[in-house]
């Protein structure tokens, strides 16, 4: 499983804009040396967020784009959904039938339910995880993350349902 550079650069250019605080607005030139990125790469992805519904445009002397909602609004979930969709897709299964037409384990396939169950944990974690939260530092993201480990733990040791808290803020003021 692969983040693709879209979403990692995405991800990025957001959480550069979460920084700034709201209602800052901060121009192409600007995300893209802060980021590292290039030029025509931000402007594509914000291009992108823009149409998602991230962040907004700002016209003028001070123009450039801000986040669409609060920090603590947007998931992780829903930026990765929007740059690239999930690790594994409804589709996942006729897109590897190797030679074949289709899949020839459709009616009984172990692998297609290890990675669907991945996927429920994955989507549970990123979408209770939001821009707010990848504000704290690395080693408060670490222990933010620790309880959330916890769970996936005791999820796959007890077999419950995935439940997720709602988002904690802890060390973001």
């Amino acid at each position: 499983m692969k983040l693709s550079a879209q979403e990692e650069y995405g991800l990025r250019c957001l959480l550069h804009m979460a920084r700034c605080g709201e209602g800052e607005s901060r121009s192409i030139p600007e995300i893209s040396r802060a980021e590292g990125l290039s030029i025509p790469n931000v402007a594509k992805l914000m291009r992108l967020l823009r149409l998602g519904g991230m962040v907004q445009s700002v016209r003028g002397q001070a123009g450039g784009y801000t986040l669409a909602r609060p920090a603590d609004q947007i998931t992780v979930s829903q930026v990765l959904n929007l740059l690239g969709g999930n690790f594994f897709g409804s589709h996942f299964c006729e897109r590897h039938a190797g030679l074949e037409k289709e899949c020839t384990h459709t009616t009984d396939c172990s692998l297609r339910q290890l990675w669907g169950t991945m996927q429920q944990l994955l989507d549970g974690v990123l979408s209770k995880t939001t821009l707010r939260d990848l504000l704290q530092t690395e080693r408060e993201m670490a222990t933010f993350l620790d309880g959330r480990k916890r769970l996936v733990f005791e999820i796959g040791q007890n077999g419950p349902p995935l439940t997720l808290d709602e988002p904690v803020h802890a060390g973001v003021s």
